[in-house]
């Protein structure tokens, strides 16, 4: 189970998850607020469809990719919550478009 340090902290705001709408802290760690709502898997792998949570925290791994708002393969332990934003569990591989530096 994943427990915040400090319940008090940010204003709290709705986002949702998979058209599931859930309450997070503005400001904090996506990651962390899709933790905190019992959210798993985040992604699974392309080849295997193994399933992937958060390991790193700091966006090396990779294993916390998720869709955000429409863009694939965003690192939610590098986002931000924001009112409104709305955010999609990957599935496999999404390919690179404009939106993420591809071509």
């Amino acid at each position: 189970m994943f427990r915040r340090f400090d319940e008090a902290a940010g204003p709290i705001v709705e986002i949702v998850v998979d058209d599931r709408r859930i309450e997070a802290r503005l400001g904090e760690n996506l990651a962390a607020a899709l933790l905190a709502a019992e959210i798993e898997p985040f992604r699974t792998t392309p080849v295997s469809g193994a399933a992937r949570m958060p390991y790193c925290m700091m966006g090396v791994c990779f294993d916390c990719l998720a869709i955000v708002d429409g863009v694939p393969n965003r690192q939610t332990c590098l986002e931000t919550v924001r009112a409104g934003m709305v955010v999609e569990r990957q599935n496999g591989a999404r390919a690179p478009g404009p939106q993420n530096g591809g071509e």
